[in-house]
């Protein structure tokens, strides 16, 4: 298809070599598919990318190149070369997306490299790491520094909201026992004053009943004083005679104790 577009020198010479880059980015990934060690596969990478700036710089010019002649173009022409723009960047994205992929790969590789600890049989050492980092790009150091920052930063604010979280958990705890505390102390309050109460209630209790042992006391006593004078009074009246039994003070002797003092008075009074 490029090969029939018409194009001025210039725009078919820039054309020219995005061509060859692409070309030789297609080799330099499969070459790197069959590379196993990482530092080659990392120096590799370099290269595809130096190639992938310089395509991206020649699209660029392209596209210049491109705006300048599409008054001069018919536009037919201009919509065709647009085509041809469009297929290359995408053609470029797919290789920059592609770079991502393998990027992402050596990098989790080389991460790992720097996790392991050392002094373990079959385990990286220290001049290993030192080795990889030495095969990594300055970029490639400063992304694997930036993410162990990244993942340590995260760690941190992840140890941050647990403290937090404890800290209000124990606050709202705290509250609660407060509240809980101060419950119990109405509690124990409620209960003194009733026992107070009850108390009180016991004491007033015991008085009544003292006072009313008190006045039975005196009720029995009174109806036995009673009682003795209502059995006096009886006799005298069953037994007017009885020399035994005396007058009541108070009370007037029988009507024939009377008749017998008035005959007696007389006889005295006729001697």
């Amino acid at each position: 298809m490029a090969s029939n577009l018409p194009m001025s020198p210039q725009l078919e010479q820039i054309h020219g070599e995005i061509r060859d880059h692409f070309r030789a980015l297609a080799n330099g990934f499969q070459k790197l598919d069959k590379i196993k060690d990482s530092s080659r596969q990392s120096k590799q990478l370099e290269e595809l990318t130096d190639k992938m700036r310089e395509c991206k710089r020649l699209v660029k010019e392209f596209d210049r190149e491109l705006k300048d002649e599409e008054a001069r173009n018919s536009p037919q022409v201009n919509k065709q070369l647009n085509d041809e723009k469009q297929s290359m960047i995408k053609e470029l994205n797919s290789y920059v997306a592609l770079r991502k992929t393998y990027m992402s790969t050596l990098g989790n590789k080389k991460v790992e490299l720097f996790d392991m600890g050392a002094g373990v049989s079959g385990e990286p050492t220290a001049e290993d790491n030192v080795q990889v980092a030495s095969s990594m790009s300055n970029q490639e150091l400063v992304d694997a520094g930036m993410k162990r920052m990244d993942e340590t930063d995260q760690a941190i604010e992840r140890s941050k909201q647990v403290v937090e979280q404890t800290l209000e958990v124990g606050t709202q705890t705290a509250a609660t026992l407060k509240g809980q505390t101060d419950q119990m102390g109405r509690v124990v309050n409620h209960l003194d004053t009733i026992q107070f109460s009850i108390k009180k209630a016991s004491q007033l209790v015991k008085e009544i009943g003292r006072q009313v042992a008190t006045d039975k006391c005196i009720m029995m006593f009174l109806f036995l004083i009673v009682c003795g004078v209502v059995a006096i009074i009886i006799v005298k009246i069953v037994h007017p005679n009885n020399k035994d039994i005396r007058d009541i003070p108070g009370l007037a002797p029988p009507a024939q104790s009377r008749k017998l003092l008035y005959l007696r008075n007389q006889e005295y009074m006729g001697k």
